[in-house]
């Protein structure tokens, strides 16, 4: 038994509300029968969704979800994240989940239905991957007890629903992950399910659901109880679970030691206290924490007891508050106190304050005078987040609310990315009411705002223009909605798409009035180019518009519906934010920052630009080399091209590496990799982050063998330049590593996927990747052997582990 088996939460003590992901269907769909000649209709396309509901004790509790809809021959795939009002401190141990699948291609059909209790039979939370059998026709059932459970009863278990348990065992760590054993074992199990498959004869549908993991084990207690009802001692080597009331409180002998230390009548003595220099060193550490760390004891008291000779150290400001026993008013006041007398802080630490960390509405009060420090410029790199902490906030109209509003008034650029920020958010079924009291107070404050001078400062007319882009995007889906559903291949998609522009929306080819771009706010476009718009060969048929703008030039924008794009938006951003934080710092990578605007949960745009993925420049060009050759000639240059183009090359290639090495982005192939004219090479495509990745074995570095190649192998002088840009913006970066972490923490309570699925986890694991516990050398020898591993990874080694990075980019 490990130390773990101690380790647990209570259910009454989490205040979240109940998350789980709606996966897949697994198994053959029935084939309908049409009602007037009694025959199978086969060859069409089912169009399903999944509607779910919360039973506690037999009763519904709040109203039903639906996931989207969707349509695929083959697979039907949601992975959608539903998450419900009710909180888990509000279940009961008989609640129970209710999933009913629905066809309607036809009429509303109904598939099947199962219900899943949330705790087993030892009042523990159920996690992890559940796969429920749907009774065939039958809508879920939410008594108590149903007639239609979800688990396989015991007699029909086979050796399949054994092995499934087990691998949900191991997704959650409990089973100890040995790699080459695994491969052996997933392999032997693949074909077992194949046997097994094929012995059943696939008659049973089933739904795959995934409910939240915690760091320990939930244990079922009703709010206000102090005891769990005893479990029944057998014979058996059953593990008895012991209930220990003392858990998790505090110790009363400690905690008066703790008041005595912090009476307020220590304040005189405190005041002209001065740390010894031991003392001095542990609170150096302390404020070299990163702010995900949690203080201990100890810790907090150090800090508490010079609180006086720390009013001067800025950074001090933050871990002191986290010292705080906000319960105590005569300590909230002295602290309060304090920090008006602070040295003023920075930004980036005022951004830790607006974190869930801080409930005070005095402090959080006061991080938002920080940041009215903040110019446009730099408010917009976070603008992001600062929407996010809106979740955190005590009460709907908060002063962050008002801060965000009023600073959008001065700036339409603010203006139109705060309205959009909001807009996406009422989807959010927790937090609508607060989004939608932010966006009100920004509609009305725009439009009182007087009549200047020009036509352009009318508040009306200005929100009036931001309002148009909404009416814009709705145009859009529908032509996306229309294309899609257009029989033929990609031309006969394409000519559907100019057809419409040129007939019944010839209103979208010349605007009544300008529109403010939704991607660049400050350039006005008046009309889409019908002749110069298309559609990529992708699943979805993203539509590339060309836009006039009112000065007579275009841009171009790509606009994709059926995609959640929040993730690639927040990758971006952080591109954007670190090509920022390296050309303060005199290094400018030539990166490529694209901007990305998610304009719904499944919508949104990206700006085009101009390239070709790495993929088609290999098939269509015997290398990277000879592609940049015919736009960058030089005979006298390095490989025949412009040392000024491989320079831009080298450059980019190791900011990216670095970037997708910190932000642990996966999913990297020749596909997403695109390369521009000028040999800026840019990565798109963030489906996966925080280290999370659909291919097995990835390596810690995303660099292929054709870049190496590029720069003349891994012995050349110019393979030595990227390594040393690599080392040098790694170390610029590990300065900035707090802000980026007080981002990062920011979006803990947002929907996006790979960061709501376990927050805490992907924050601990974006703030591994900075390496804190090194200096700058040390931090250089570590990245250079990073990259050193990577590259050797890319040509033929008889290395196991090399072996398996080699295949990560095939």
């Amino acid at each position: 038994m490990t130390s773990n088996e101690f380790r647990f939460f209570l259910s009454c003590d989490i205040n979240l509300p109940v998350t789980f992901r709606i996966d897949r269907l697994e198994g053959n769909l029935p084939l309908p029968i049409n009602s007037e000649n009694n025959v199978s209709t086969e060859g069409r396309t089912a169009e399903l969704y999944v509607e779910c509901a919360l039973y506690i004790d037999g009763a519904p509790f709040g109203l039903p979800t639906r996931t989207r809809l969707v349509s695929t021959e083959s697979s039907y795939s949601w992975n959608e994240l539903i998450t419900l009002t009710t909180k888990y401190r509000d279940l009961t141990a008989q609640s129970q989940l209710t999933f009913t699948v629905w066809d309607v291609s036809h009429g509303e059909g109904l598939i099947g239905g199962a219900t899943v209790l949330l705790f087993n039979n030892k009042k523990q939370l159920k996690t992890g991957k559940q796969k429920l059998r749907l009774w065939a026709g039958k809508e879920a059932d939410g008594a108590f007890p149903t007639s239609t459970p979800g688990k396989v009863p015991r007699h029909e278990r086979g050796e399949l629903e054994r092995l499934e348990k087990l691998v949900n065992k191991y997704e959650r760590g409990q089973i100890q992950r040995v790699d080459w054993l695994d491969r052996l074992t997933f392999k032997a199990m693949e074909r077992i399910k194949e046997r097994e498959s094929l012995k059943i004869g696939n008659s049973h549908l089933y739904l795959v659901v995934d409910f939240c993991s915690f760091e320990h084990r939930v244990v079922f207690q009703e709010s206000g109880a102090n005891f769990l009802f005893p479990s029944p001692i057998a014979s058996t080597n059953d593990i008895v679970i012991v209930w220990d009331p003392e858990v998790g409180k505090i110790n009363p002998s400690e905690h008066k030691q703790l008041k005595l230390a912090r009476s307020l009548t220590r304040g005189i003595i405190d005041r002209d206290l001065k740390p010894s220099s031991n003392e001095r060193k542990s609170i150096q550490r302390i404020l070299k924490y990163p702010p995900t760390r949690t203080l201990n004891g100890d810790e907090r008291q150090l800090l508490w007891k010079f609180r006086f000779s720390l009013m001067s150290e800025k950074r001090a400001l933050t871990k002191f508050l986290r010292c705080v026993e906000w319960s105590d008013v005569q300590e909230a006041k002295q602290a309060l106190e304090l920090m008006g007398k602070w040295e003023m802080i920075d930004v980036c630490d005022a951004l830790e304050l607006l974190s869930p960390v801080f409930e005070s509405e005095e402090v959080r009060a006061y991080a938002v005078s920080v940041l009215e420090r903040a110019d446009d410029e730099e408010l917009q790199c976070y603008l992001l987040q600062l929407v996010q902490a809106l979740r955190f906030e005590r009460s709907d109209k908060s002063r962050l609310s008002h801060f965000l509003v009023q600073r959008a008034l001065r700036n339409i650029e603010l203006a139109s990315f705060l309205r959009w920020y909001v807009a996406v958010e009422l989807y959010d079924p927790t937090y609508a009411k607060r989004f939608y009291c932010t966006y009100e107070i920004l509609e009305e404050n725009m439009i009182k705002m007087a009549a200047g001078l020009s036509v352009e400062d009318d508040g009306f007319k200005q929100w009036q223009s931001l309002v148009r882009q909404t009416e814009l995007t709705a145009q859009l889906c529908s032509i996306s909605r229309d294309v899609r559903n257009v029989r033929g291949n990609t031309q006969k998609k394409i000519e559907k798409l100019r057809q419409l522009l040129s007939g019944l929306l010839s209103e979208l080819t010349y605007f009544d009035e300008p529109i403010r771009s939704p991607l660049a706010p400050g350039v006005l476009i008046t009309g889409i180019v019908p002749s110069e718009s298309s559609i990529f060969r992708s699943a979805l048929h993203p539509l590339r518009l060309t836009f006039r703008t009112a000065d007579g030039g275009t841009c171009k924008i790509i606009f994709k519906k059926g995609d959640d794009l929040r993730q690639d938006q927040l990758v971006v951003q952080m591109v954007s934010l670190m090509d920022r934080l390296l050309k303060l710092e005199n290094l400018d990578l030539h990166l490529t920052p694209y901007r990305v605007l998610a304009s719904g949960q499944d919508e949104g745009m990206l700006e085009f630009i101009p390239s070709h993925s790495l993929a088609q420049i290999l098939s269509e060009n015997r290398s990277i080399i000879s592609y940049l050759q015919k736009f960058h000639p030089d005979d006298h240059g390095p490989f025949g091209i412009t040392a000024t183009c491989l320079e831009t090359f080298i450059k980019s290639c190791a900011g990216y590496s670095v970037i997708t090495y910190i932000l642990g982005i996966g999913d990297r192939h020749l596909d997403n990799l695109l390369l521009r004219d000028d040999g800026r090479l840019f990565h798109v495509d963030f489906g996966f982050i925080l280290g999370r990745d659909p291919k097995p074995f990835p390596p810690p570095m995303k660099l292929c063998k054709e870049m190496v190649e590029a720069m003349g192998g891994a012995e050349s002088q110019y393979y030595t330049r990227f390594k040393s840009y690599c080392c040098e913006a790694y170390n610029i970066l590990r300065k900035s590593s707090n802000l980026i972490l007080n981002l990062f923490y920011l979006m803990a309570g947002s929907n996006i996927p790979d960061i709501a699925s376990d927050p805490e986890k992907g924050i601990l694991k974006l703030q591994e990747k900075f390496r804190l516990d090194l200096d700058d050398e040390a931090s250089i020898h570590f990245f250079q052997d990073l990259i050193n591993e990577s590259v050797s990874a890319l040509f033929p080694q008889m290395v196991e582990t090399i072996h398996r990075w080699a295949q990560y980019w095939r």
